[in-house]
C-alpha cells in the first residue's frame, strides 16, 4: 500500500508563493511517477504537472507553465509543486498522485493524497 501526504497548502495574496509537498511512504518512492493536480470548486479535476520516476523528465500544464515547477527528491520520498506568481484563479484543492507508469498522469493515476488547499486572495 502506498501513502501519500501533501502539505505547505494555505492563504496567499495574488503575486506570492506557496512551494508544496508531498511525502510518500509504503513502496520505493523511485518506482513511480509523480504528478500534481488541482481541483477548483464546481469544476473538474484539472491536470498541472507531472515527473518521471528518476526527475529527468517533466510535463507542465499551459495553464501553469512559467509561474509553477515540479520537482523531486528520491532520498527523501517526497514530491514537490513550486507555485510563483499564484493568481486567483489558482484557488484549489491541490492533489499529488502516484503510479508506476508516468503515462497514468494522463489518465487516472492509481494512487493519492487526500489534498491541499490553496487559497489565493485578489
Amino acid at each position: 500500500q502506498v501513502q501519500l501526504v501533501e502539505s505547505g497548502g494555505g492563504l496567499v495574496q495574488a503575486g506570492g508563493s506557496l512551494r508544496l509537498s508531498c511525502a510518500v511512504s509504503g513502496r520505493p518512492f523511485s518506482s513511480y511517477a509523480m504528478g500534481w493536480f488541482r481541483q477548483a470548486p464546481e469544476k473538474e479535476r484539472e491536470f498541472v504537472a507531472a515527473i518521471t520516476h528518476g526527475g529527468g523528465g517533466t510535463y507542465i500544464s499551459n495553464s501553469v507553465k512559467g509561474r509553477f515547477t515540479i520537482s523531486r527528491d528520491n532520498a527523501e520520498n517526497t514530491v514537490y509543486l513550486q507555485m510563483n506568481s499564484l493568481k486567483p484563479e489558482d484557488t484549489a484543492v491541490y492533489y499529488c498522485a502516484a503510479d508506476l507508469s508516468y503515462g497514468s498522469m494522463w489518465s487516472d493515476p492509481e494512487y493519492w493524497g487526500q489534498g491541499t488547499q490553496v487559497t489565493v486572495s485578489s
